[in-house]
């Protein structure tokens, strides 16, 4: 049953009652002073509710009181005198709430209690002197947490019972009894963290501080020991390695401890935690650490540890805590580490560590932070820091990093703390950056870092602290979200950076000016215009071999209804690998022809990057772009897109993107090396013919090509309507002019040298002289033409 809101006032037949136990419910108000009155209550808990106010004065009547548990609430106000008259009282428990003042010193003359639980209030004064004698049965003694001083009672030695000693985070100064442990053979639980118990003793830092440890190595039940931050000096006593292998949290840290970590230490195989960090220790992590495969929380930080990291860490299976820090480790990170699947922090900054980040750190899956900062690791971040998907703090700065920083890393979707300054990173800022929505704080500068601010960055609505400043950054700054605020970007350093908000005081972005056109017209395709040439040729044919077929009706409209996709710079840097020589397919005087893979649909296309550097290049590629854009045919090679940027050099870049033909050029296929007379392509009876058709068309003179073309062409012409003014031989004339015309353009395109080939105006020239003797009035009789040599009438999609 669970119980909330507030207490019902109590009736006459709940006089009886001998026990109250209304823990871990919702209880609100205050405790009835009502209460007071149940002569009889042997227990009141009330642990872990809601409750406010203070405690009733008049609980001090409830004479056969044994237990009072009052924890975790909101109490204020101070411990009734009152309560010192509950002579039977075995518990006692009030921690974790709002009192405050001393504890009265009635309560501490209880002999009955055994177990004393306040901490996590606010309560002051000194521990008594006697508390050893007046308590005689104690077993818990729990004051953590508050602000009492004075000096640590030594008469606590005389405690025979206790099992549990918690004093820790107080002001309480020493020293320790030397034999304060000797007759506590069952204490489980010692923590005197967090005071200043090594002053007042052999001095601040003294030789003698831990002396009273030889006293605990009779305790065998010991499973805590902390004795962090308090001063405590000299070297660990060799008393340390006596004591109790069910040792489960060793807490030494924060202190002025020198000398060596003890080998001794990996006796304690059930340790879980093992705290040494800021003190004097000196020498190298024992190898032999890596016995201790319980231990779940490493703390060697701030001391004056040198050496490697053992390769023997990677045995610590269950550790989730690792903090090295602020020592003068070398060498690389060990591979081992692999094997720490449930690593979550993880701090090495501070250090002298070298060497790259393995790729094995993708398989720390459960890693949450992981500060490297203030090393001199180099090599480039792994994509498989893309894989640590609970990753909420990375710190890499001050180190040698170098390359691009990966687009995997926008994979780590729970990021808020990203600081990657002081590095040699290059490339831009990758655009997926804008999917790390609770990023808090991100700091890139003092890199080489090139390329545009991406606009992206304006949707991080969390975003507090974004740092660019000092890189090699350029071009428009973006408006909104974290850029519409001063105080929380910075820019500076970054020279060609340009517009964002006025309070920025950047420069206006210059109008982009349209790059001059070249002085020489004249620019080859040797790709394309071959194609081209070699689809008219092929269409003449294919209008002989589905002449007699039927009809099919073509939606034409649909051919040119393709959606381009818009590619840019890096795209295409990506798909064919940074241009790499593997994908290299073929080179001529004006471009370079690569293979790759673009991410939209992962087809392979051949990729033709312009040589801007020949003059006329810009208009002759508005020119081939125009031709591409309204020619279609089943054998020509698809157009997919285009690109007119600029790459990373600051240059232009044009480039075309073709459908790629997996099975070779047409040159592969009419001469194949390598190949002997007996092999045989896979080849159809009627697609050999056609490249012989196309292998006559160019050796033979423009002359004999006309041999081949179907005299219906000509004859058909007379049902065409024409000016009625034209005899029957002026349009045959006409017409057998038009038809040689566009041979011989095919026939010159189709050259074997690519020096000898037609220029693009000239064919342009060519078929314009064609196009003025038949348009006008004889609109008729181009669509004539146009329908037999596309092959319109017969055609099916695609053609």
């Amino acid at each position: 049953m669970h119980f909330k809101g507030k207490f019902q006032p109590i009736y006459r037949a709940a006089q009886n009652l001998r026990l109250i136990n209304c823990n871990f419910n919702d209880l609100i108000g205050e405790i009835p002073a009502m209460f007071g009155s149940l002569s009889k209550l042997a227990e009141l808990s009330l642990f872990s509710n809601i409750l406010t106010g203070v405690i009733p004065p008049s609980l001090g009547n409830l004479k056969l009181l044994k237990k009072r548990s009052l924890g975790s609430n909101s109490l204020s106000g101070i411990i009734p005198d009152s309560l010192g008259s509950l002579i039977n009282l075995i518990f006692f428990g009030v921690g974790e709430n709002k009192l405050f003042g001393t504890v009265p010193p009635s309560l501490f003359n209880l002999s009955s209690l055994t177990d004393m639980f306040i901490p996590s209030n606010q309560f002051t004064g000194s521990l008594p002197a006697n508390i050893g004698l007046t308590l005689p049965n104690l077993r818990s003694l729990a004051v953590a947490i508050n602000g009492f001083t004075g000096p640590f009672p030594t008469s606590l030695s005389n405690a025979s019972r206790m099992e549990m000693l918690d004093v820790s985070i107080n002001n309480i100064f020493g020293p320790i009894p030397t034999d304060l442990g000797r007759r506590m053979m069952n204490l489980s639980w010692f923590n005197f963290g967090y005071n200043n118990l090594g002053i007042g003793g052999a001095g601040i830092g003294g030789a003698g501080d831990l002396s009273f440890i030889d006293s605990f190595t009779n305790c065998t039940k010991l499973q805590i020991l902390g004795i962090n931050a308090n001063d405590f000096g000299g070297v660990l006593p060799d008393a340390m390695a006596n004591l109790s292998t069910q040792l489960d949290k060793l807490l030494l840290g924060r202190n002025r401890l020198v000398g060596s970590i003890p080998a001794s230490t990996s006796r304690f195989v059930n340790l879980g935690a093992l705290g040494l960090e800021y003190n004097y220790f000196s020498g190298t992590i024992p190898f032999d650490i890596g016995n201790l495969k319980n231990l779940q929380a490493l703390l060697l930080a701030g001391n004056e540890l040198f050496g490697a990291i053992p390769s023997s860490i990677g045995n610590l299976t269950r550790l989730f805590l690792l903090k090295l820090e602020e020592n003068n480790l070398t060498g690389s990170i060990p591979s081992s580490i692999e094997s720490i699947t449930g690593l979550q922090i993880a701090n090495l900054s501070y250090n002298s560590f070298v060497g790259s980040i393995p790729k094995a750190i993708g398989l720390l899956s459960t890693l949450r932070s992981l500060d490297l900062a203030h090393n001199s690791f180099t090599g480039s971040l792994p994509e498989e820091i893309g894989k640590l998907q609970n990753l909420q703090e990375l710190y890499l700065s001050e180190n040698k990093f170098f390359g691009g920083i990966p687009s995997t890393l926008s994979e780590c979707l729970k990021l808020e703390r990203r600081y990657l300054e002081g590095n040699t990173f290059q490339g831009i800022i990758p655009l997926s950056f804008g999917s790390l929505k609770g990023i808090v704080d991100m700091d890139l500068s003092l890199n080489n870092l090139s390329g545009q601010i991406p606009i992206e960055l304006e949707t991080l609505i969390y975003l507090k602290n974004l740092n660019l400043s000092f890189n090699n950054l350029e071009g428009e700054v973006p408006l909104e979200g974290v850029f519409s605020n001063t105080s929380i970007v910075s820019l500076q350093g970054n020279l060609e950076v340009c517009g964002g908000i006025s309070e920025l005081q950047l420069p206006t972005c210059p109008i982009k000016k349209i790059p001059k056109e070249r002085n020489k017209l004249a620019f080859r395709f040797e790709i394309i215009v071959p194609v081209v040439a070699s689809v008219i040729l092929v269409a003449l044919l294919v209008f002989l071999y589905r002449k007699g077929k039927p009809k099919e009706t073509v939606n034409s409209q649909s051919l040119f209804k393709e959606e381009f996709l818009r590619v840019s710079y890096d795209d295409l840097l990506k798909a064919t690998d940074g241009f790499s020589l593997t994908n290299l397919i073929g080179a001529g005087s004006f471009g370079t022809v690569y293979k790759g893979i673009l991410h939209h649909d992962d087809k392979p296309v051949a990729v033709k990057v312009l040589n801007l550097e020949q003059l006329g290049a810009s208009q002759s590629f508005i020119v081939e772009c125009e031709a591409l854009r309204n020619t279609r045919h089943r054998n020509l090679l698809k157009l997919v897109t285009v690109c007119s940027s600029i790459n990373h050099e600051g240059n232009d870049f044009t480039a075309l993107v073709f459908e790629f033909m997996p099975n070779g050029s047409l040159e592969d296929w009419l001469h194949p090396l390598g190949d002997s007379l007996s092999q045989s392509r896979n080849l159809s009876l009627a697609q050999r013919f056609i490249l012989f058709l196309h292998e006559f068309s160019k050796r033979a003179l423009s002359e004999q090509v006309m041999e081949i073309l179907d005299p219906r062409l000509l004859l058909e012409e007379s049902n065409v309507a024409i000016n009625n003014n034209e005899s029957q031989e002026v349009r045959e004339a006409k017409l057998r002019e038009c038809l040689t015309s566009l041979v011989r353009i095919g026939v010159a395109c189709s050259a074997e040298s690519p020096g000898k080939r037609m220029y693009i105006k000239d064919i342009l020239k060519e078929l314009n002289i064609g196009k003025e003797l038949l348009l006008g009035d004889e609109i008729h009789v181009r669509r004539h033409i146009r329908m037999h040599l596309i092959g319109e009438g017969t055609s099916r999609p695609g053609d």
